[in-house]
């Protein structure tokens, strides 16, 4: 059975009217018309947001729209993926805890049901007001394949990826809301990050005149898929196969390089000090799609 998968990926301007949620809708209701064969449509982070732009003190403006996952937001956003049979990932929504905010990546599937909530580990500090999450998430889509998402500044560090791609996840979704000249990085680190996962990274960023565009989308090799060159909006329409990525970690990046293959029984544990653990070759593979279910966090 192929295990292709048709997704639009929305370099968009952030939603910034008075009914964020029906703009998504008009944008879900467009790209589904205009290809009605899209499996599943992402949008940048905190993409339903916009007003905080103009905020005269955007960490107040977050703390005042914050709502839990169960409140009447992400209740909206699932009847917009049950409205359009459509695989959904909105970008991230604010999420109230207590007394922490959270900045979210919420997955909604075709029924409107939210499949899995990510909080985003790595806030971009000191400029974010965002509590830290603090676990990986993964979500199986049946008969297709296991995926992750991960958050902007999250991409910054390896161990973000490669903790997701060790949960079975064999596509990563990288939203992001970059403004500022570092996107140049981001582009190399969205490529370096599928390189040494054998993962494809989909790093879909917000459109200008904010945001600056330029999301790139790369597969399990490290080959940039598709790019856009410019800041302006852009939605891209691609169809991953999953079995790529089997392929590669079977065979090697480049037909050479198996790094999940690395370690050996006979091998001493390498121990890992800023971790607080060790890496032996009983546990350095990538959980089984077909037989671990997705989780929050992986024990062995």
């Amino acid at each position: 059975m192929s295990r292709q998968w048709r997704i639009a990926l929305v370099q968009a301007r952030p939603a910034s009217g008075d009914d964020p949620v029906a703009e998504l809708a008009a944008d879900v209701g467009a790209i589904m018309t205009a290809r009605p064969d899209t499996q599943m449509i992402v949008f940048p982070e905190i993409h339903l947001h916009g007003g905080v732009d103009a905020a005269a003190d955007p960490t107040a403006y977050l703390e005042a729209i914050a709502e839990p996952l169960d409140g009447p937001l992400v209740r909206a956003l699932g009847s917009v993926a049950a409205e359009h049979d459509v695989w959904l990932v909105p970008g991230s929504v604010t999420e109230r805890d207590g007394d922490r905010i959270f900045n979210t990546a919420v997955v909604f599937d075709p029924t409107g049901e939210m499949v899995a909530s990510y909080r985003k580990v790595f806030p971009w500090r000191p400029h974010e007001p965002w509590a830290s999450g603090s676990s990986f998430v993964t979500f199986d889509v049946p008969d297709v394949g296991r995926m992750g998402v991960n958050i902007c500044y999250d991409s910054w560090f390896p161990e973000t990826t490669r903790q997701i791609a060790w949960m079975g996840a064999e596509a990563v979704l990288n939203v992001v809301k970059t403004t500022t000249p570092d996107r140049e990085q981001e582009l190399v680190l969205a490529r370096a990050n599928a390189i040494i996962n054998q993962v494809y990274y989909l790093s879909v960023n917000a459109a200008g005149p904010l945001g600056r565009g330029q999301s790139i989308y790369a597969g399990p090799e490290g080959e940039v898929l598709a790019q856009v060159a410019h800041a302006e909006p852009e939605t891209t329409y691609l169809t991953l196969d999953f079995d790529r990525v089997a392929d590669v970690r079977a065979n090697g990046t480049a037909g050479l390089n198996r790094m999940w293959e690395q370690l050996r029984p006979d091998d001493d544990p390498i121990d890992l000090p800023a971790y607080g653990g060790s890496m032996s070759e009983d546990n350095w593979h990538p959980a089984s799609p077909a037989t671990t279910p997705a989780t929050t966090a992986r024990e062995e």
